[in-house]
C-alpha cells in the first residue's frame, strides 16, 4: 500500500499459481532462470523446487526493502537490485548472456505503456531460442486499459502466447501467460 505504483499484489502468490508459473523452468541441465519482481519470494520457492542443482536463479527486484528481505530469507537466491527495464545490462554485469526462462511477478497493468514495452523488449532480447517467458494477470483487472494494452503487447512481442485457465487458488484469482519465440 506504501508503493501502489510498484506493488500490484494484495497478497503473495499462492503455491498453486507459483507452481504453474514455474512449469516453464527446465528441470534438467544447467538452466539460467531470471525472476522479475520477486517481491517476498513466493514464486522464487517454486522455481527453486524445479530448478536442478546445476542451475542458476537470478532475481531482479527494484525495491530496496524487498531486496534485503530476499537476501536475508532466501540466501540461495541471487538477488540483483535494479530496474527490469535495464534487464540486459543487469544480466551482462552478472555474467549472463542469455536465459532459459524468465518468470515475472511484475504488476503489468499499473505500468505505463512504454515501460511495459521496454521491459518486454529486454525480456525478448535475453531469452535463448528455446526459452519461455511467463507472467500473470489478475482476473478482475483483465478489463483495465493497462491490462488490455499489456496483452496486446504480448501478442505483438511473441510468436506464441498461451493463456491458462483461471487459477482460482490465488488471491485474487489469476491467469498465466506463457510466451515463446520473441518477435524482436
Amino acid at each position: 500500500m506504501r508503493h501502489p505504483g510498484q506493488v500490484g499484489a494484495i497478497a503473495p502468490s499462492s503455491p498453486s499459481l507459483a507452481r504453474q508459473m514455474a512449469a516453464v523452468v527446465p528441470s534438467t541441465g544447467s538452466p539460467v532462470v531470471v525472476e522479475l519482481g520477486p517481491g517476498t519470494g513466493a514464486l522464487s520457492a517454486a522455481v527453486a523446487e524445479r530448478l536442478p542443482a546445476s542451475g542458476r536463479h537470478l532475481a531482479v527486484e527494484l525495491d530496496g526493502g524487498m531486496v534485503e528481505h530476499l537476501r536475508r530469507n532466501l540466501p540461495w537466491l541471487e538477488v540483483i537490485q535494479g530496474d527490469a527495464a535495464r534487464l540486459g545490462e543487469l544480466l551482462r554485469e552478472a555474467g549472463v548472456a542469455s536465459v532459459d526462462a524468465v518468470i515475472s511477478g511484475l504488476p503489468w497493468s499499473i505500468f505505463p505503456g512504454q515501460l511495459q514495452q521496454d521491459i518486454l523488449d529486454q525480456v525478448g532480447a535475453v531469452l535463448a531460442p528455446h526459452a519461455a517467458f511467463t507472467t500473470f494477470a489478475y482476473v478482475h483487472a483483465l478489463g483495465m486499459a493497462g491490462a488490455r494494452r499489456f496483452r496486446a503487447r504480448l501478442d505483438n512481442s511473441f510468436d506464441e502466447v498461451l493463456t491458462s485457465h483461471t487459477v482460482w487458488r490465488n488471491v485474487p484469482p489469476a491467469r498465466i501467460y506463457a510466451c515463446r519465440r520473441p518477435r524482436g
